[in-house]
């Protein structure tokens, strides 16, 4: 299977690689210092999950670079969709599957009228990454898992054949029958999440062992699952007890991304997180309070402080 990885960040960087290092044909668009160092030293990987280097590394700025793929992952921040859409249609051949592994809810709306629905999956990454340094993958804790699933429900050969390339890389995959669920899934973690360890500059320890803040992140979660729910989401009746028990796992350390780019100073991802929360809560008539306390405050920092 040819795969392209549009955004070699955190996310495509990780499950690229580890499908490249199983023997598929992988190449990535990069750009910068991140592109120049995958050149010069291949793409690294540091993980409990075992480290490991792709040199040589396929790498470009430009996908047209790259050929037609069988298969497009979509791993750029939410703010660069459409300009990664743009960028990948000289990848496009007429059996090629396009799936994104962004945050957000947008993403196969963007995507189906971009390609039509026939070439589109759905795709849901949990993992906590970021870029240590240009050229090298840092992963946090050992969850990695990836999920994609067809827009309308089942669980196609296509599908199939993703899930199966990837377990043959070690990671943790799910041939989801109902991808709009995961989707939603995630959104609501993570829009919560990421908001409230930006809004206190905090790892998930020190926000969980506050009882102050622990409810600041529970609100925000409860809010964001009526929302879900609202829009049609199917979740589970018992999704925010099982969902906040299993963040009672998570390791310590762990940061979102979102707080990992502010500390940076590069543009956050709030407008798509908990701006989306309050602007669908706004339209289902859900009150979400916390979310847009937190889309209020962080909103000044949305394009990022680097001078």
């Amino acid at each position: 299977m040819k795969i392209v990885v549009m955004g070699t960040g955190g996310v495509g960087g990780y499950f690229g690689a580890r499908l490249a290092a199983s023997g598929e044909d992988v190449s990535f668009v990069a750009r910068g210092a991140h592109l120049e160092a995958i050149r010069r030293d291949g793409l690294r990987i540091r993980s409990q999950l075992g480290d490991l280097t792709v040199k040589p590394a396929r790498v470009s700025s430009k996908p047209a670079d790259l050929g037609p793929a069988d298969f497009v992952m979509i791993a750029v921040k939410l703010w660069g969709t459409q300009a990664a859409i743009e960028a990948v249609r000289p990848l496009i051949g007429p059996s090629t599957v396009v799936a994104s592994f962004q945050n957000g809810v947008g993403a196969i709306d963007a995507l189906k009228k971009a390609f039509g629905e026939k070439q589109v999956l759905g795709g849901v990454a949990h993992i906590a990454t970021t870029i240590g340094e240009p050229g090298v993958i840092t992963h946090t804790g050992t969850m990695a898992k990836l999920t994609v699933g067809e827009p309308h429900g089942g669980i196609s050969p296509r599908v199939a054949a993703i899930a199966e390339a990837a377990k043959k890389a070690g990671i943790d995959v799910i041939a989801s029958d109902d991808i709009n669920r995961a989707i939603w899934e995630k959104f609501v973690f993570l829009a919560s999440f990421s908001g409230v360890t930006t809004l206190t500059r905090l790892a998930k320890g020190p926000i969980f062992a506050d009882p102050d803040m622990r409810r600041l992140f529970t609100d925000a979660f409860n809010e964001a699952c009526a929302v879900a729910r609202a829009k049609g989401a199917r979740l589970a009746p018992d999704h925010e007890t099982k969902a906040l028990g299993w963040a009672e796992g998570l390791p310590p350390e762990m940061k979102s991304s979102m707080l990992h780019d502010f500390e940076r100073g590069n543009s956050i991802e709030v407008e798509w997180l908990s701006g989306a929360v309050a602007r669908l809560g706004a339209e289902a008539g859900v009150a979400t309070p916390v979310h847009r306390t937190i889309y209020a405050a962080l909103k000044p920092y949305a394009g990022g402080t680097a001078a």
